[in-house]
């Protein structure tokens, strides 16, 4: 099974300062066919105006995890962090038993855009706590580069969950590869430019879920450089 869920169909918060995209159910937007797929349970594309965010509020019990794709996001959280993230970093929250933090644009003049993930953990009320890492574009060109797992590998972040995180920058022409069998599931998000994946041409904001199957996906760059996220999940 190959499900697409276009950019378009997702739902659309906008207020004077945000402007967010859902590709599953969050805030005032419900839809109970798209309530997350697997573990994962939030994708929301953000764009935050200059000197804006979110203030201080609380999370519990998920896994977050931020990608900035342009502009910078600053983090501050009650574990006593602080740091401005940019693009090229990733950013993982585990909310565990209970943590508040807010994300602001420091910039005065530009926007920040970045993408918001939240994934279930794999148990209620672990210890809160708080990763960044910067990986740098050389290693993530032209290939599948691992930038959150269960066990760190690859100098991955850390999430409490059965769930991989990958992330591209294919340039135009150039092909990645993954295989998946039907003991797994896959979500691959276009962040930004456009690819085909086997057949399927996909444009910035796109989804598709890739489910009881037992092939090879092969996704390939349209635009000079596209950026993609992959998630390798439990069925």
């Amino acid at each position: 099974m190959f499900a697409l869920r276009p950019a378009n169909q997702r739902g659309h918060t906008q207020t004077g300062w945000l402007d967010s995209y859902h590709t599953f159910s969050f805030g005032d937007y419900y839809d109970p066919e798209f309530m997350g797929f697997s573990d994962l349970r939030v994708i929301n594309d953000d764009i935050v105006a200059p000197e804006q965010g979110f203030g201080a509020h609380p999370h519990r019990d998920m896994e977050i995890v931020s990608i900035v794709l342009s502009g910078e996001l600053e983090h501050k959280d009650s574990l006593g962090n602080g740091s401005v993230i940019r693009p090229g970093e990733i950013q993982k929250m585990s909310a565990g038993s209970g943590i508040y933090h807010s994300e602001f644009n420091p910039s005065a003049t530009d926007p920040v855009h970045f993408l918001q993930i939240w994934i279930f953990p794999n148990m209620r009320a672990l210890k809160p706590s708080y990763q960044q890492k910067q990986f740098s574009p050389q290693i993530m060109t032209d290939q599948l580069k691992l930038i959150v797992s269960p066990n760190g590998r690859e100098e991955s972040l850390i999430i409490s969950q059965d769930a991989e995180i990958y992330q591209t920058l294919l340039n135009r022409d150039k092909t990645v590869s993954f295989d998946i069998n039907d003991r797994r599931k896959a979500w691959i998000q276009i962040a930004g430019g456009s690819v085909m994946v086997n057949d399927q041409p996909m444009v910035a904001g796109d989804g598709l879920a890739v489910a009881d199957e037992n092939t090879s996906v092969q996704i390939r760059g349209v635009d000079e450089q596209s950026n993609i996220i992959v998630f390798n999940l439990r069925k």
